[in-house]
């Protein structure tokens, strides 16, 4: 009796406790908090010179400013002197000379696909990963994407692109229709993908592609810019083309506001102090323009060609207002990102770039000088504290001349061969020994259509591009049938492919007889119905460069099937007979896996 009143008594004192002060403290712990949201802005060929918080007194960026304002900035970083290189470092940490990425089109851009990304880190520790915009670093899968950690992708995976209104993208390896705006639509698809991930970790990725030609940007911006005065001119202002200039600031304005755009979002779900922003752009600026008295832009391996703004914030966490003085480059961010977030890095390739958390907190850190290497079009600059060596050897001071403005590799003969010796050695170790022999790859079931774009072919004969740069191009001047387009492919699976050739051409040559073909097999097909849409020349807010191609609704001709057989070979195009002038000009084939 006794022991069931012991075991009754101690019963109502513990619900009693559980109904009192332990359930209001239990009630009361703080939720558990997910590791920090990471957001990632990436401009294209916006200058370090092109932000009002770097000194431009001609447009206003309050918002990428308060970045700065609010969070750390990164006041000597570095980047590459173009587009998919930049990318390469910033998704791997490494130079990009080691992942595979030696260029800019044809496929050099390509990721190799033993590299593993920020993107596959974060997906392993939990994360929700999406970019939306400019790829630039492979086209088809497993270089796309949504095969290097990305859950959702929506944009262009090439290049710079040749329509920024409503435009042909893509989601997830589905061709689609753009709405606006390229910036505003991939800020939009931005905004949903945080509002609905916003109880989870999540990574996005924005890899903006203005300001890059061509010079396409809302009307209401350009109207704020067309009839500007611009005052502030870059070192060889003699060569600046003010239009452009004009051009870009408008665009710049644009990013602008839609950096705002993500950042109020992030404030209103109240996920602001747990989401860490980092903005940066790719490479210098894509024009002669007021970027600060530096030399050299965009394509260069100079200061003004590889210095980009670099700011990020954590509110709460990082230190407001803070400037890191030492030389840091997208090499470091995967490292620091990783190491703020407390994620696990995945993949074990030596890595070139360091961890920068240490110069955020630390008031006095003791870091090590250390080289930043340059590289692009056969030229190599090196970058210390103190000095850069450019792609001449010719040394600088740039503590006390930032503009390069005096070689003083005669008075510093040994700081001038030190660093000629480590340039040397970083060639040696770093730049590839042998060609790019990566064919295209085709025939996945994780995304059956394979697309080949114009930019990834070669052709003979008398056909040409239809501008220089292969980038958003197509295949023009066709008009023989000893004439030939090549993409070198490489078959995964064997099976049956439905075949599709994005195509243009004048109703009066329609009928021509073609042949695609793939080591044995072949398929004959005729371009029955003509197409012939006019140029989209109604975008553009000044005169495009001459080596960039005016883009039109190509259609999309149902070619037939294919069985494609395992392994490597041409994919050839050839018109076996030509009734009228011309067999078509084409934009892209695509192949899609139907049936294994």
């Amino acid at each position: 009796m006794r022991t069931r009143n012991l075991v009754f008594r101690l019963f109502f004192l513990f619900s009693s406790v559980l109904t009192g002060p332990l359930s209001a403290w239990a009630v009361e712990q703080p939720k558990k908090v997910n590791p920090p949201n990471i957001v990632i802005f990436l401009a294209d060929d916006q200058g370090w010179g092109d932000l009002s918080c770097n000194g431009n007194t001609m447009l206003k960026t309050p918002n990428i400013d308060s970045l700065a304002k609010n969070g750390v900035r990164l006041d000597r970083f570095y980047v590459c002197p173009v587009c998919s290189p930049t990318r390469a470092e910033f998704l791997t940490g490494r130079y990009h000379p080691r992942t595979g990425v030696r260029g800019v089109s044809t496929g050099l851009e390509r990721l190799n696909l033993d590299e593993k990304t920020l993107a596959d880190s974060c997906k392993n520790a939990g994360y929700a990963t999406a970019a939306f915009g400019k790829w630039h670093n492979g086209s088809q899968w497993p270089y796309h994407p949504n095969a290097r950690g990305f859950d959702e992708y929506y944009g262009f995976t090439s290049g710079h692109w040749g329509e920024y209104i409503d435009p042909p993208l893509e989601h997830n390896g589905v061709p689609v229709r753009g709405k606006g705006f390229t910036v505003d639509d991939f800020t939009s698809h931005a905004l949903d993908f945080i509002e609905k991930n916003s109880a989870k970790p999540f990574l996005v990725y924005l890899p903006y592609n203005t300001p890059h030609s061509p010079f396409i940007v809302p009307k209401p911006f350009w109207n704020n810019f067309k009839d500007k005065a611009i005052p502030q001119r870059g070192v060889e202002g003699d060569r600046e083309d003010i239009d452009v200039t004009r051009a870009v600031l408008a665009m710049c304005e644009n990013i602008d506001v839609n950096v705002g755009r993500v950042l109020s979002k992030i404030e209103n779900l109240g996920i602001k102090e747990n989401t860490i922003v980092l903005y940066f752009s790719d490479n210098g600026p894509n024009s002669f323009r007021f970027n600060g008295g530096m030399k050299g832009r965009k394509g260069s391996t100079d200061e003004g060609g590889v210095r980009s703004p670099g700011f990020i914030s954590w509110p709460g966490k990082l230190p407001a207002g803070k400037t890191v003085a030492q030389i840091c480059g997208a090499i470091d961010l995967l490292p620091t990102l990783l190491s703020l977030s407390g994620i696990s890095r995945v993949g074990d390739k030596p890595l070139d770039g360091k961890d920068l958390s240490k110069l955020f907190f630390d008031a006095d850190p003791q870091w090590p000088d250390r080289m930043i290497f340059s590289n692009w079009a056969g030229k190599a600059s090196v970058r210390t504290e103190q000095h850069r060596l450019d792609d001449k050897g010719a040394l600088f001071d740039m503590k006390n001349d930032p503009g390069q403005t005096k070689n003083i590799a005669a008075k510093e003969p040994e700081v001038a061969k030190k660093l000629s010796d480590a340039v040397a050695q970083w060639r040696k170790e770093v730049l590839p020994k042998k060609a790019d022999d990566r064919p295209i790859p085709v025939g996945f079931t994780q995304m059956p259509r394979t697309p080949l774009p114009a930019r990834d072919g070669t052709a003979s004969g008398k056909i040409k591009r239809s501008a220089n740069a292969p980038n958003c191009s197509y295949f023009v001047n066709w008009n023989s049938k000893e004439d030939r387009i090549n993409w070198d492919i490489e078959v995964n699976k064997v099976g049956t492919y439905a075949v599709e050739i994005l195509y243009a051409c004048p109703l009066k040559d329609a009928g021509s007889t073609i042949e695609i073909s793939f080591n044995e097999s072949k398929l004959v097909t005729k371009v029955v119905q003509g197409w012939d849409p006019p140029l989209i020349t109604d975008q553009d807010v000044i005169a495009r460069p001459a080596a960039e191609s005016i883009m039109k609704d190509f259609k999309i001709l149902e070619a037939g099937k294919i069985k494609l057989s395992k392994g490597k070979g041409d994919l050839v195009l050839r018109a076996l007979e030509i009734p009228g002038k011309e067999v078509m000009q084409v934009r892209a084939i695509n192949l899609h896996l139907i049936s294994e």
